[in-house]
This record gives structure tokens, C-alpha cells and sequence, in this order.
């Protein structure tokens, strides 16, 4: 299976959040080409500011493998990660994150900050961006827009 399959299938999942009202992220988690953790941005529905989708997948996937350690998985989230979930990500041994969009205000990858780059931290997870970015900046442009557009009247 391909980079963009697996985007393919975190962008069904951000689509979810966007008809749930809720910031469209979508994450999926890999293991010898199977997922075996998903999940979408539920930050309101959970009333949890931790309820971002990475999150969600990890927590699918640890429970999928009854271990909190995904080693030899691979994650693809439609959106850079902040660094809660980028933190998360390195404690839950990932070993490779694809993510599509980069986040200029939160990005911890790329943007604002480089932080799987650091040396202290205790695992490495190599990464790569930009991979279906246009459809996942489209969906969140629509999005923000569809907010601003019930704010105006």
C-alpha cells in the first residue's frame, strides 16, 4: 500500500470531524500494512483539550496491540502535529509519522518548531510531510470559512 492510500483513509477521517462539527484532522496508525488505530479531532464532543485525533489513534491502536509501545507502526495524520501530540508520538514509539498539511500557528514538525529533531529526545521518529496537503488544506479552509460565515449573520 502507498503513502497516499493511507492518507486517503485519514482524510475519510477528517472529513468525520469536519460533519461533527469539530477542527477536520484525521489520524490512522499502520502495522505491516494493516491500521490498526484511527481517529478524528472529538476536542468538543469529549470536552478534552487531548482529544486531538493522533491521540485518539494512539490510544485505538494501544489498545488494538495491548501495548502502550507501537513499535514498528507508522502514523499518517491530514494535519502537522502540535506538540502534545508530537510528544505522544515519540513516547508511543512511533516509528514514522506522514502528515499532509503543515500548521503554521501549532506545527511542531516543521513550522513553528522542529521538535522530533531534538537530541535529548529518547526515540527517533523519522517523518515526512506534504503528502495529500492540498486536499487537507482545502477541507480545513472550508472549514474555518463555513465558521466565519455563521459568525457574519
Amino acid at each position: 500500500m502507498t503513502i497516499e492510500h493511507f492518507m486517503s483513509q485519514a482524510m475519510i477521517l477528517a472529513k468525520r470531524a469536519f460533519a461533527n462539527n469539530e477542527v477536520p484532522v484525521g489520524a490512522i496508525i499502520v502495522k505491516d500494512n494493516k491500521i490498526i488505530g484511527s481517529g478524528f479531532n472529538q476536542v468538543i464532543k469529549k470536552n478534552s483539550v487531548s482529544a486531538h485525533a493522533e491521540i485518539i489513534a494512539i490510544n485505538n491502536a494501544s489498545k488494538f496491540l495491548n501495548n502502550y509501545r507501537l513499535n514498528n507502526c507508522d502514523m499518517y495524520v491530514t494535519l502537522e502535529p502540535c506538540h502534545m501530540c508530537s510528544k505522544a508520538i515519540v513516547d508511543a514509539r512511533i516509528n514514522c509519522l506522514y502528515f499532509g498539511a503543515t500548521e503554521p500557528k501549532t506545527g511542531a514538525i516543521e513550522s513553528i518548531d522542529k521538535f522530533l529533531a531534538r537530541e535529548d529526545l529518547n526515540h527517533r521518529v523519522d517523518f515526512s510531510g506534504g503528502h495529500l496537503a492540498d486536499d487537507s488544506s482545502l477541507l480545513l479552509k472550508n472549514f474555518f470559512q463555513s465558521k466565519r460565515l455563521k459568525v457574519n449573520y
